[in-house]
């Protein structure tokens, strides 16, 4: 598959994810539609953004996930043209909203190669739930720590 097949791809990706996290923020009854959509386009334009990035020659060396962060911290940083409005629109974007489409495609990516999942067995069973304590631990521990810096608790 060539680059353009890929950002074609990648496109059409980003257009049915923003759809499903514009209609799963708009569900929760706090958000209007207008608003939500353009935060959602204004995330799917920095993703895809990024994205191209990852496809020059000298950045394909770097996953798309890390370009597609950077742009997003540089849009959103103080001093940059337009930032501002560009916070104001996203704020409008629940967390929950963006990880529906996320978890939907990383239950397909499961589902394509089942056979793979299948000869972990039981095996992966620890292993989730190690990782899983692991990462609820140490957010706590991160949060307790932030939480009494800050003088909350």
């Amino acid at each position: 598959m060539n680059n353009t097949e890929k950002i074609i791809q990648f496109i059409v990706v980003i257009c049915i994810a923003a759809i499903i996290t514009g209609v799963g923020n708009i569900l929760d009854g706090k958000h209007l539609l207008g608003p939500s959509m353009v935060g959602v386009f204004v995330l799917a334009a920095l993703a895809t953004i990024g994205a191209l990035i990852s496809f020059l020659p000298l950045a394909n060396k770097l996953p798309m996930v890390f370009w597609v962060s950077l742009v997003g911290v540089i849009a959103s940083l103080p001093g940059i043209p337009g930032q501002e409005w560009i916070i104001k629109q996203t704020r409008e974007v629940t967390f929950l909203a963006t990880t529906t489409p996320v978890l939907a495609y990383a239950g397909l990516s499961l589902g394509k190669d089942l056979g793979a999942f299948r000869r972990l067995s039981w095996r992966i069973i620890p292993v989730a739930l190690a990782v899983t304590a692991g990462t609820f631990i140490c957010a706590a521990a991160v949060a307790q720590f932030m939480l009494h810096l800050e003088g909350v608790i």
